[in-house]
């Protein structure tokens, strides 16, 4: 039951402010009952993500109804949970929101009985700049009430994986961690090493899994590379499954699925409802959100598909109709579009096919100086330059980065005869090159200086994770890193664009969304009914 108490006196005027009390108070304390688990682990690297997915599918194969969520800011990962499930996987994360409505989030289009898988990122307890809680996989697990099961890779371990596994439970303040796994253990050694788990931690072991040399994610720089990738991820996430069955107690997962305590209140539980999205007058934007939905054109494709699953919906709240599109495969823009939405992903490893492509780059590029609202994050906002130095994975980066740096103050006519690089919208003046290494990294706070997508005084959060630098990475917001509190210029923000590195996350600032599709209202209603 979703309820927001505003609206619903907006809507019942004939009511008393009695009767609309006696309903509140019924309804606040309401509960759910959600079965769930955290699989979290002391390091990244410890296999939760294949872990995580080969119980996704196990759950799948049983008949539950089952979610997935993914801690922290992690695009690729969702992408696995949904190529096991056949729907979205969504994040979860505790520096982006506040706990209430971390838990209203999680609570979003959930029934009793469901169940939730969630999985962690990087070590349990790493949080914000690694030495907070905030952010860290614990805290979100504590937020949202979740018995945790610890993934521990016990490689090269014997009895020494006991004083790991004590550390942990010693720091478990709450008592969340309600069972281990233990990740790349021999079936020999596991029956030794388990008794002794269960003897001395008073903690249960859920199986182990011997390590898979047949069978794993490859990784790039940004991470594992994209399920779409792997010509047979299907077969192996399946296959992992098979292997996962025989070597755990699937029962008793489902034990500490089902003891996890009820969760609520679910009081407001809608965080996309019209008074929490929306700083301008809300009888217009309800009248123009159902007479005249506006149309965002939406990148998505292999080159651009990174996008948290509550940023789209929040803009499918606000009023907005998606439109996907490739830049890669496709030569126009979607029809009567009246924003457009350029997400990050990989376009460094299409640049020259999206070079190719010179219909669309002129069609976006026409749509831009048109004045078309747009936002474009990290590889859109790439794909936004006059050209991008190319890189291959079978070279040495690091080799190939310092060559291409030597061009970061140097381009002229040349360029479009240079083999090592690609043209690209030309939206924007200059290019990006590969660093070779981690650019901006991590947590940040945006505060804009001109108050474009956001009203004065007011902060969006974000996340910066990238190889790439552009030669002008805009001034008009000033980025804070909470943990250390340095600041930096970013973002080219004016009256209808914000194009930059970072990646927003809008529930932590719905105005952002709103105002991107007011700005897409505006544009439908200015544009003479024109296509563009």
């Amino acid at each position: 039951m979703n309820f927001n108490l505003g609206f619903y006196a907006t809507t019942r005027s004939k009511s008393s402010k009695a009767d609309i009390l006696k309903v509140y108070d019924e309804i606040k304390d309401e509960h759910m009952k959600i079965n769930r688990f955290m699989i979290a682990a002391p390091k990244s690297g410890s296999g939760k993500t294949m872990i995580t997915c080969a119980l996704l599918q196990l759950l799948k194969d049983s008949g539950k109804n089952v979610l997935s969520y993914k801690c922290g800011p992690d695009y690729i990962d969702p992408m696995f949970h949904k190529k096991v499930l056949g729907v979205p996987s969504k994040n979860l994360d505790t520096f982006f929101t506040d706990e209430k409505t971390t838990v209203q989030l999680f609570l979003d289009e959930r029934a009793d009985g469901d169940f939730a898988v969630l999985e962690g990122v990087m070590g349990l307890y790493d949080g914000l700049g690694g030495i907070y809680e905030q952010g860290s996989s614990y805290h979100l697990a504590k937020v949202t009430q979740t018995p945790i099961i610890l993934v521990v890779d016990a490689k090269g371990m014997g009895k020494s994986v006991l004083a790991l596994i004590a550390g942990f439970l010693q720091y478990d303040t709450h008592h969340l961690i309600k069972g281990v796994l233990l990740n790349r253990m021999s079936k020999g050694y596991y029956d030794i090493i388990k008794p002794l788990i269960e003897k001395e931690l008073s903690v249960k072991v859920v199986g182990y899994f011997p390590e898979q040399k047949d069978i794993g994610l490859s990784s790039r720089h940004l991470g594992l590379v994209m399920p779409d990738e792997l010509s047979d991820i299907k077969k192996q996430l399946n296959e992992t499954a098979d292997r996962l069955k025989k070597t755990i107690d699937m029962d008793l997962f489902i034990d500490i699925a089902e003891d996890a305590d009820e969760i609520g209140d679910r009081e407001n539980a809608d965080v996309y409802n019209e008074k929490n999205i929306g700083n301008c007058d809300q009888n217009e934007f309800l009248q123009n959100k159902a007479i005249n939905t506006v149309n965002i054109a939406v990148a998505m494709d292999e080159a651009f598909c990174f996008y948290y699953e509550d940023n789209l919906r929040m803009l499918e709240k606000c009023g907005a109709q998606l439109r996907y599109f490739s830049p890669l495969h496709d030569t126009k823009l979607p029809k009567d579009c009246d924003a457009m939405l350029l997400g990050g992903g990989y376009p460094e490893l299409y640049a020259r096919e999206l070079s190719k492509n010179v219909s669309m780059l002129n069609a976006i590029k026409k749509a831009f100086r048109a004045g078309m609202p747009m936002v474009a994050e990290c590889g859109g906002f790439m794909y936004l330059h006059t050209y991008i130095h190319n890189i291959c994975d079978d070279i040495d980066e690091q080799n190939k980065a310092d060559e291409q740096n030597k061009a970061d103050t140097q381009y002229n006519t040349d360029t479009q005869n240079d083999v090592s690089v690609s043209q690209l919208v030309g939206a924007l003046d200059g290019g990006c090159h590969f660093k070779g290494k981690l650019v901006r990294f991590g947590y940040i706070e945006l505060a804009e200086k001109h108050s474009n997508f956001l009203p004065p005084n007011e902060k969006i959060k974000a996340h910066e994770f990238h190889y790439y630098d552009s030669t002008d990475n805009g001034a008009d917001c000033i980025a804070t890193k909470p943990a250390t509190g340095r600041s930096y210029d970013c973002v080219i923000s004016h009256d209808n664009y914000w194009l930059g590195f970072p990646h927003l996350y809008y529930p932590s600032n719905p105005h952002f969304a709103e105002s991107f599709v007011r700005k897409a209202y505006e544009y439908r209603r200015n544009k003479n009914g024109k296509l563009l």
